[in-house]
């Protein structure tokens, strides 16, 4: 039998991140990255790394508090890293994961450099944040 988890890419990275204007700054005036969307209310940046994406949360707005101690020796600065899969049964990968005594959330549908998809999180050992994600929904399927 196939191993039911076939990791594809990363799809994003999400990072806590102190000063929002600077890291926007380092991420499209250092680094080239564009900026594909906000979410004012939840506090989220979205930035276009070639294929994926870098979402920024300040620390002071709901994503990033979620996260605890801003990022330094007391805090963590990566909030989550979402792998794309190359295809995603939902069954197959939570029974792969209990059986290693993982356990995993519901699948959610949520937006990925794809564009909004299902995914599952679930932690590594260090308590480290997993996203799974499948294949992108259908454009009239999409919603914000």
């Amino acid at each position: 039998m196939a191993h039911p988890i076939r990791i594809r890419e990363i799809d994003h990275v999400v990072l806590r991140v102190r000063d929002l204007e600077r890291s926007l700054h380092f991420y499209t005036q250092v680094l080239g990255c564009q900026e594909e969307r906000r979410i004012e209310q939840l506090g989220l940046v979205q930035l276009r790394a070639g294929a994926s994406l870098i979402d920024l949360v300040p620390v002071d707005l709901p994503l990033g508090r979620a996260g605890g101690a801003p990022p330094g020796k007391e805090g963590r600065n990566v909030d989550h890293i979402a792998f794309r899969l190359v295809d995603l049964d939902p069954d197959a990968v939570r029974a792969h994961l209990a059986s290693h005594g993982v356990e995993a959330s519901e699948i959610g549908i949520r937006y990925g450099a794809e564009g909004h998809g299902p995914s599952l999180y679930l932690n590594d050992p260090d308590d480290n944040v997993i996203e799974l994600r499948g294949e992108p929904l259908p454009e009239g399927q999409r919603s914000d």
